[in-house]
């Protein structure tokens, strides 16, 4: 047996519509469904869903991180800064080819914002 993909990622928020504010409205993530304390958001050209999980987040620096590919590193994270995102790294050209942002979503959890080099 072997891992055939990759189908969604969830993340434990203490908010959901807080957390959508971020992840549907700033992002651009479209809603595919809900229910219960659950909404889960596509990610585009992926087949992979984003499941925002309503209930108490443990957040942390070290764990597990989402890049997130977007048209416009800067004009993503500032979007992402006014639903309530914070910058732990500033947009900035990296050595592997990409431009990319760290930030920590309104419960903590890291994501980071990419997009190839021009």
């Amino acid at each position: 047996m072997s891992v055939r993909g990759l189908r969604r990622i969830i993340v434990s928020v203490a908010d959901r519509e807080r957390a959508l504010a971020l992840y549907r409205d700033a992002l651009g993530l479209t809603e595919k469904y809900s229910a219960g304390e659950m909404v889960a958001l596509a990610v585009p050209d992926s087949g992979v869903e984003l499941l925002l999980h309503e209930r108490p987040p443990t957040p942390g620096l070290a764990g597990v991180a989402v890049s997130f590919l977007v048209s416009d590193v800067d004009a993503a994270t500032a979007a992402a800064v006014k639903a309530g995102a914070q910058v732990v790294d500033a947009p900035a050209d990296q050595p592997w080819g990409e431009r990319q942002s760290v930030l920590t979503d309104p419960d903590g959890h890291v994501i980071c914002l990419v997009t190839p080099a021009a």
